[in-house]
């Protein structure tokens, strides 16, 4: 199998999110003040915070020992990802782009946590009157590629024919 085959080409979007997300990150801490908004928009600010803990904060208040677990399954399931990615059928276009997003967001977070011990958010998003937990692009690429996943799991969407 080689490295151009249908489905391992997609990973290039996966360096491109965590470049594109270690980016955004610098620029973020440079430009922002932790915990003060900068309004952009209704309902969109510029929010500077550091997660120690996983999705929503979970486990934030832990004591140190969650950055380590958090850091072993980001790189187990990457591993995983890769594999994954390289037994798809070659027509499963949009499983290998999903992935490829899951993979990108998981080790921009990944370097984050490795090298800071804690993962750097910056975008807030507000519903209504209450403030969504604030996220940054690797947190995007993990949530738009989980749900196109399912999607193309319950679908044929994004499949592509090889006639």
């Amino acid at each position: 199998m080689s490295a151009t085959s249908p489905k391992v080409k997609w990973l290039w979007i996966s360096l491109l999110v965590v470049v594109l997300d270690q980016a955004s990150k610098q620029f973020a801490e440079a430009q922002l003040t932790p915990h003060q908004a900068v309004n952009l928009m209704p309902y969109f600010d510029w929010y500077l915070t550091y997660n120690t803990g996983a999705a929503f904060s979970f486990l934030a208040d832990a004591g140190g020992w969650q950055r380590w677990l958090f850091t072993a399954i980001a790189i187990i399931m990457s591993v995983l990802i890769v594999q994954w990615v390289r037994k798809l059928p070659a027509e499963d276009t949009l499983a290998a782009i999903s992935l490829s997003l899951i993979l990108g967001g998981a080790i921009g977070n990944l370097i984050d946590r490795i090298y800071l011990g804690h993962v750097i958010d910056y975008i807030q998003i507000w519903l209504g009157a209450y403030p969504f937990p604030a996220f940054n692009i690797a947190d995007a690429a993990i949530s738009v590629g989980a749900v196109l996943l399912i999607l193309s799991s319950f679908t044929g969407f994004g499949k592509t024919t090889t006639e």
